[in-house]
């Protein structure tokens, strides 16, 4: 008997399954951006058509198989202008995104660690920037200059610094807490090696989150931007100007605001599916089941 109980208690445990589970809403939102920036690259040599070639005798001829999306006002190529499109506004996402990060990071990292009057006047500035709605304080930046998509690029991501600045604020604060921090503090390490070697790699989950749903929120500004004329200029090929000189052809030929408005669609869901999948990955609350 007491051979039995031995053997049982030097007996090898069940293996525990560590299999790591990737979200479906992850390879759905990470196929369909890789899709459309594949595309977005390759627009040059699979357009069938120049952009911006002008063809008077095929203006406003609907989806055939010269041309899959119809043509617009000018006879130039839907399709073609769709693709070149995705370049435009995936850049004006992108680079935006980039810009918001790249001022907001520091800014609320610094404000969370510091605390006392330097969070509190940068607080303050960024509720300043916050009452503004994102469109009119887009407007505000690219009214006192001629548009220009680097001037467009920059002040969508003006328009999210705050939000980007409120969020790692508030993890940083969380984070200065932790005993790490305080064993960095009593080694005497100074504050922007803290920031930089323990706050920020801890920080970065939620941080990437957010960027990845900031991209869809500076897309659609910046073709709303566009829309409104303070964007891309004729004749470039941006999808919120596209929707916009389709405007008065709305019923005769649909086909022309259609097309980058599904494209656009597309693109937005997909980096809102992969902006989830990374939540559910990076958040552990969400991995362990238990949710918010």
């Amino acid at each position: 008997m007491a051979g039995l109980e031995a053997d049982a208690a030097w007996a090898p445990a069940p293996p525990v399954s560590h299999r790591f589970h990737v979200p479906a809403t992850l390879v759905c939102g990470a196929a369909i951006v890789i899709v459309m920036i594949v595309l977005a690259i390759a627009a040059p040599w699979i357009a069938p058509y120049p952009y911006d070639e002008m063809q008077v005798m095929a203006r406003l001829k609907p989806p055939s198989l010269a041309h899959w999306f119809g043509t617009d006002d000018y006879g130039r190529d839907v399709l073609s202008r769709t693709l070149i499109g995705a370049r435009l506004s995936l850049l004006m996402g992108l680079g935006a995104t980039a810009f918001c990060l790249g001022v907001g990071v520091p800014i609320g990292l610094y404000a969370g660690y510091q605390r006392g009057r330097v969070d509190e006047h940068v607080m303050r500035a960024m509720d300043v920037l916050m009452s503004f709605p994102p469109i009119l304080l887009g407007l505000l930046v690219l009214s006192v200059t001629p548009p220009a998509l680097w001037k467009t690029i920059l002040a969508v991501g003006v328009v999210y610094v705050p939000a980007i600045v409120r969020l790692t604020r508030s993890v940083t604060l969380e984070l200065a807490q932790e005993e790490f921090v305080l064993a960095a503090r009593a080694r005497g390490d100074g504050p922007a090696y803290i920031l930089m070697r323990e706050i920020l790699p801890n920080a970065w989950p939620p941080i990437a989150v957010e960027g990845s749903l900031r991209i869809t929120f500076a897309i659609l500004l910046g073709a709303a931007l566009s829309f409104l004329g303070l964007g891309a200029q004729p004749p470039s090929s941006d999808w919120g100007l596209m929707i916009s000189e389709a405007r008065a052809f709305v019923e005769r030929a649909p086909w022309i605001a259609l097309a980058p408005g599904i494209a656009m669609c597309v693109t937005v869901i997909g980096v809102n599916l992969l902006g989830d999948g990374l939540r559910e990955i990076l958040d552990p609350r969400m991995r362990s089941g238990k949710g918010p």
